[in-house]
């Protein structure tokens, strides 16, 4: 309740928070708002805004309704972004927590495999595993989470390192828990405020990475998403650019939504921050 009542004290945070849960609405109700396929052809094509027609955002090049687009889009790259998310955090927990916990030859084997992750960009190695894997959505939230955890492990490593060597740490080892139930139980709890802060940014992320995706065309073309349809807004850039722009803007507003929730939290979780 402390952490709630803090995190309500900041007017960006709840800004934040009350952008984001409209956004996640819209993806919830996407059936009731546009219950035909968003993907289907509605009229005529490259129709500018016009919020007394029945088109309120226009149309793209090929017919389709943006505003359908861009509802069952929210959708689609929310759960992306959340699967991808989650993804790379548990992978970052996983490495970062037995390398911290355990150290020696076991931390400088992880992290020397977390810095060979780390040695490409991480779009151009998301570029290379879309390659092998295919491109459907599945295979795109799978590479995004599967290239975004270094970070993620770094942080986790850190967190423990500071840990492993405190009373309770100490107490629980005195009295014979085992390693697993020290590093999960005991340590974990302790690290996880700043690691779930940090989720927010590796969302943020995921968003503009399967974006970049979309609009090199590398993305799922048969579903609805942000990034597919800037990249459909490529070609008309120059003439009709608001085919780009409209979903580009929910992505913008995604992002910052996700960023101060993010912060907020980071403020309601940090105790020093919490007394200034």
């Amino acid at each position: 309740m402390n952490v709630l009542r803090y995190f309500a004290r900041s007017p960006a945070a709840m800004f934040g928070l009350v952008l984001l849960g409209c956004i996640i609405g819209f993806a919830l109700f996407a059936d009731v708002l546009y219950p035909k396929n968003p993907l289907g052809l509605a009229g005529r094509p490259l129709q500018w805004p016009d919020l007394t027609s029945r088109f309120l955002l226009g149309t793209d090049a090929s017919g389709r309704d943006i505003a359908a687009q861009l509802v069952h889009g929210a959708r689609t790259t929310l759960i992306m972004a959340g699967v991808s998310t989650v993804i790379a955090i548990a992978i970052g927990i996983v490495i970062g927590a037995i390398a911290g916990f355990y150290g020696g030859w076991v931390d400088n084997l992880l992290m020397r495999i977390t810095e060979a992750f780390q040695t490409l960009p991480n779009f151009i190695l998301l570029l290379v595993l879309v390659v092998v894997v295919g491109s459907t959505m599945t295979s795109v939230t799978l590479a995004i989470g599967v290239v975004s955890w270094p970070p993620v492990a770094r942080l986790t490593r850190a967190e423990f390192l500071s840990l492993r060597s405190r009373e309770f740490v100490q107490a629980c080892r005195a009295i014979g828990l085992r390693n697993r139930w020290i590093i999960f139980r005991e340590i974990l709890p302790n690290a996880l405020p700043p690691i779930i802060v940090y989720g927010s940014v590796v969302m943020a992320l995921a968003i503009l990475l399967e974006s970049s995706l979309a609009f090199l065309e590398l993305s799922d073309p048969n579903v609805a998403s942000w990034g597919n349809l800037i990249g459909h807004g490529r070609k008309v850039l120059r003439s009709e650019w608001y085919v780009a722009a409209i979903p580009g803007g929910a992505i913008l507003l995604t992002i910052l939504a996700v960023n101060l929730v993010g912060q907020g939290l980071n403020d309601a979780l940090n105790p020093r921050l919490r007394n200034r």
